[in-house]
């Protein structure tokens, strides 16, 4: 089987984010950058799968600066079979990641393709079903257990007020939600073993963003609190306050 995931280089969840001097972009000085959490769903399950096959390739694929080769040498110590970095370095949106990821995985004509169902920078969620769309396969999004049979495979998601089953045929785009496994970590075999697996590093196809971001700014700051009163008299100016200041009553 021929599988592929797709992950993103993002900003640590726990990293202190600041606007850059042009005000249209993060500040990524001091801010630390690791492979964003849900594509590591769709590593595991990429390799569990493989490991279900009894065979197969995979192989882990990001669109990005030269920087993104720590986290394609992460995945490669965790047990995926060889990396591609497509270089890019121009502004993004999700139309025009989607169509340079979708350029080269056409060539590769895989089985399955896995994704995060998000990358937590932008939080999107639009480029494992914009990828699919353009290669004409099968979608499921936000899949949380996955069981494939002999080309095809069944996927359970979760909806308001329930789970949904669904099944669906290969070659298909799966996304990936936290749930779905328990990601492994590289251990120091495998790291020793990813300085000799293949990464090769390749010119993606340019596409313009359909989306241009044009500021970028830190949401207000909280007003402090103040007292309103003590005790029960201080109720029916709580009330005032929740109705005619917050507006929530």
């Amino acid at each position: 089987m021929n599988i592929v995931v797709c992950i993103k280089r993002c900003a640590a969840t726990s990293a202190a984010i600041k606007v850059a001097a042009d005000g249209k972009s993060i500040d990524p000085t001091g801010v630390e950058f690791e492979l964003n959490p849900y594509d590591e769903f769709a590593v595991e399950q990429a390799l569990l799968t493989r490991e279900a096959a009894g065979g197969g390739e995979v192989t882990v694929v990001t669109l990005g600066s030269p920087d993104s080769v720590k986290e394609l040498r992460d995945c490669l110590a965790r047990g995926v079979d060889k990396a591609v970095l497509l270089k890019h370095t121009g502004d993004t949106d999700a139309f025009s990641t989607a169509t340079m990821l979708a350029t080269w995985l056409a060539e590769q004509k895989p089985d399955v393709v896995f994704m995060g169902k998000q990358a937590v920078d932008r939080d999107n969620s639009q480029v494992p079903q914009r990828v699919a769309t353009i290669l004409g396969y099968g979608c499921i999004s936000e899949v949380k257990k996955l069981e494939f049979r002999e080309g095809t495979f069944t996927a359970e998601r979760d909806i308001e007020g329930g789970r949904e089953v669904v099944e669906c045929r290969v070659p298909a785009v799966i996304s990936t939600n936290k749930g779905l496994n328990e990601p492994r970590y590289a251990n120091l075999k495998g790291i020793m073993a990813a300085k000799k697996k293949p990464l090769a590093e390749l010119d993606a196809s340019p596409v313009a963003p359909a989306l241009v971001v044009a500021a970028m700014q830190p949401p207000p700051s909280r007003p402090a609190g103040r007292v309103l009163g003590e005790g029960a008299g201080a109720v029916p100016a709580l009330i005032d306050a929740l109705k005619n200041e917050i507006k929530i009553l």
